[in-house]
């Protein structure tokens, strides 16, 4: 939510295929939707990778074009966020600890947003990711 209390983004879980594949994917909408709401257009899609690469997960828009593609391990909170040239546009990282014997868990990690690229939604993928893997 922004500053106001008005939702930023609605993230929700869908499932393709059959219930035992574990085949989810998430709509990002843009702001509130409803739950009877079906025709936002202005969404995007995140699908799970099962590839066996780094690859954790792609993003498509919401005429199913593949615009970006996260990288790296979640449960060690090191990942990329790459568009569709294979610039980095976000990043996830652990926190380090500044002083001697202080060491933060893995729920506190630095977002870092390139300029261009959505902080907003940036966290939005962060919150799928977590779903996704937690």
């Amino acid at each position: 939510m922004d500053g106001s209390g008005n939702p930023i983004f609605t993230i929700r879980r869908r499932q393709r295929g059959l219930r035992l594949m574990n085949n989810y994917y998430w709509l990002i909408y843009e702001g509130e939707v409803t739950k009877y709401c079906k025709n936002n257009n202005n969404y995007s899609r995140i699908v799970r990778s099962h590839e066996k690469r780094n690859v954790l997960a792609h993003v498509y828009s919401d005429n199913r074009q593949h615009k970006y593609v996260v990288e790296g391990s979640y449960t060690t909170r090191s990942c990329k966020i790459f568009d569709e040239s294979r610039n980095v546009v976000g990043e996830i990282k652990r926190k380090d600890a500044t002083g001697e014997g202080v060491s933060y868990g893995l729920e506190v990690f630095n977002l870092l947003v390139k300029p261009g690229f959505e902080s907003g939604f940036a966290m939005a993928i962060v919150l799928v990711l977590d779903q996704m893997f937690s």
